[in-house]
């Protein structure tokens, strides 16, 4: 992520990432874990928390990472991969699916419609009466 936004700094495109895990769990992903993240990671670019996990209910986000592209008309245009690396698969990590939908978009062409789902950890939604509460969708 801190490459991708790096390499994206001088083109109109903005980058935000937004933590929704519950921190009453997981404190690890509490402010000063997310501080520690962007530091060690070379974030330079906003990264929020979603208290309220309503954002990501409202996104439909389900993993993190979680990657949405909108259009200059706040149109979503692209929700997938990063790339297709995965644990233990030999694909380097290039971020080629999200760049490929970036370098469509702010050049105004079309988004690839093959836009396959991310993968990674599930959000860790917040506790309702003793157990895990659902993103409600």
């Amino acid at each position: 992520m801190a490459k991708l936004g790096a390499d994206y700094a001088e083109q109109p495109v903005g980058v935000l990432a937004i933590c929704s895990n519950d921190v009453a769990q997981f404190p690890e992903d509490g402010s000063d874990g997310m501080r520690k993240q962007a530091r060690e990671c070379g974030f330079d670019f906003p990264y929020c928390y979603d208290a309220s996990q309503e954002v990501a209910r409202a996104y439909r986000a389900a993993c993190t990472p979680d990657f949405f592209l909108f259009d200059k008309s706040r149109l979503l245009v692209y929700r997938g991969q990063l790339d297709g690396a995965r644990p233990k698969n030999d694909v380097p990590v290039t971020g080629s699916d999200l760049r490929a939908a970036i370098d469509a978009c702010w050049r105004a062409k079309p988004v690839n419609a093959d836009q396959k789902p991310s993968i990674g950890c599930n959000i860790k939604w917040k506790m309702e009466g003793g157990r895990r509460a659902s993103p409600g969708f």
